[in-house]
């Protein structure tokens, strides 16, 4: 009896964590869906474009989930402990880092944003539409620094509804913006690509005014600019310990997922147009998957916070079996929603030739993605091990799937959906090592001080 109130108490905790991190998915990828959906009207190259300059988005989405990783991993601790200014302290340390980041990849936007094009396209159009969208988008970055860090502390501590609707505030006026401003709707002028950007930046700007909002009415977790300049050497050097390597594991994933576009980029704008409407399909697979490892992350942190490592060796064992069914799940639903996207996408016939068996191949694809992403991400860095990730995908990544990559398409020439499918294998190459660390219980660790100042 006891042990069955134990999983019934992991499986209602783990589900309110989990279903508001869902909805806050599932809405961030229908703003991704919208915009192929709304320049679908426009025109292949507009998708092709956006598609291709959206990549520093997800760089620095990678950047800025490491970090509030670094902040996550500490936070869910320390409340697990009910330290609450060491959270604060730690947010700040988490708002340094992302807001210098934000700053250098807003200049390089607005100033050198065909240099950036250039990196994953030599076609002049795709570069010249590229460019105006990074040009608009660039003030988005400077206010998705902060957000994000914020958000992932509210989260780190179980405000996941306060954080789930600020973000479906943000979507919800994305996609209102993005229609207003790409077939300019109300008198707006019809911008096309970059109206998605303005869309972006815009909703953005209003998103980090509602934080500050939100701070200001909380009686906690509050948005402080000032504890930027709070020094504790103690808590930094955890932070850095943590974060960094969290950090350079999602650079250096998200570096390296962007090389799969730079290589579908130089195979053809086909193939790009295709990758497109598959990289939101796959979202949409994927929103269960990467929904429970960061709800299992936190309650894991909170566990481990409490010293309470036996049961967090148990939380994870039922986190894992949640992950495989949902694994099943993104692959079916991509599986359902093939027959529809192919009905609707009005790209040319070789584009949807490579669109039905890129579809094909990720309905599988999402198992690796959703067991690789929970322990990683999720099981292993709850208990401070994040070194483990970094390693394993540097090697995995820059050692085997980008090389192979290019070998493929550039040096052996083999067909598009050749090169695609070996891309796609990279997930489960690594597999049994990601297997095996999370069964020696190497990731168990409470990484909480005492007498934080």
């Amino acid at each position: 009896m006891k042990n069955k109130w134990k999983n019934d108490e992991f499986y209602s905790q783990i589900f309110k964590l989990l279903l508001p991190i869902v909805l806050q998915n599932l809405l961030s990828a229908a703003v991704s869906s919208a915009d192929v959906v709304m320049l679908n009207y426009v025109g292949q190259s507009s998708i092709s474009a956006v598609s291709l300059a959206s990549q520093y988005a997800h760089i620095l989405f990678m950047v800025y989930y490491g970090l509030g990783t670094g902040a996550t991993i500490l936070c869910a601790q320390y409340f697990g402990k009910g330290d609450m200014r060491a959270i604060e302290i730690i947010e700040g340390i988490a708002l340094r880092f992302s807001m210098l980041i934000s700053i250098a990849a807003a200049c390089f936007a607005l100033f050198a944003p065909e240099l950036m094009m250039t990196i994953f396209t030599n076609d002049p159009e795709l570069i010249s539409i590229g460019a105006s969208y990074l040009r608009f988008v660039s003030v988005s970055y400077l206010c998705w620094g902060v957000t994000e860090v914020y958000l992932a502390v509210l989260r780190s501590v179980g405000r996941v509804v306060i954080s789930t609707a600020l973000n479906t505030m943000a979507f919800t006026l994305n996609v209102i913006l993005n229609a207003v401003f790409i077939f300019g709707l109300f008198g707006a002028p019809k911008m096309g690509a970059p109206g998605v950007a303005l869309a972006t930046s815009l909703s953005r700007v209003i998103e980090l005014i509602a934080c500050f909002v939100v701070s200001a009415l909380s009686k906690d977790v509050k948005l402080r600019l000032s504890m930027l300049f709070h020094r504790n050497k103690i808590l930094f050097n955890d932070f850095i310990k943590l974060s960094l390597p969290a950090l350079g594991n999602d650079i250096a994933w998200g570096v390296a997922f962007s090389m799969y576009s730079v290589i579908i980029g130089h195979l053809g704008s086909d193939a790009v147009a295709a990758n497109s409407f598959v990289v939101v399909a796959r979202n949409f697979g994927t929103i269960l998957c990467f929904g429970l490892a960061s709800a299992g992350g936190i309650l894991l942190g909170n566990i481990m916070g409490k010293n309470a490592l036996d049961q967090a060796r148990s939380a994870a064992r039922k986190l894992l079996k949640l992950t495989v069914i949902s694994g099943a799940i993104g692959g079916l639903l991509i599986l359902a929603a093939t027959p529809f996207i192919l009905k609707y996408a009005s790209l040319t016939e070789t584009a949807m030739h490579y669109l039905k068996y890129m579809l094909l191949i990720n309905t599988y694809y999402v198992m690796g993605a959703a067991v690789n992403t929970t322990l990683i991400a999720g099981v292993f860095r709850a208990g401070g091990d994040t070194r483990f990730g970094l390693i394993c995908d540097v090697i995995d990544m820059w050692v085997y799937a980008v090389p192979l990559g290019f070998l493929a398409a550039f040096v052996f020439r083999l067909p598009v959906m050749w090169v695609y499918f070996l891309l796609c294998t990279d997930e489960f190459a690594k597999w049994p090592w990601v297997i095996g660390r999370y069964r020696s219980g190497k990731w168990l660790h409470n990484i909480t001080r005492e007498q934080i100042e």
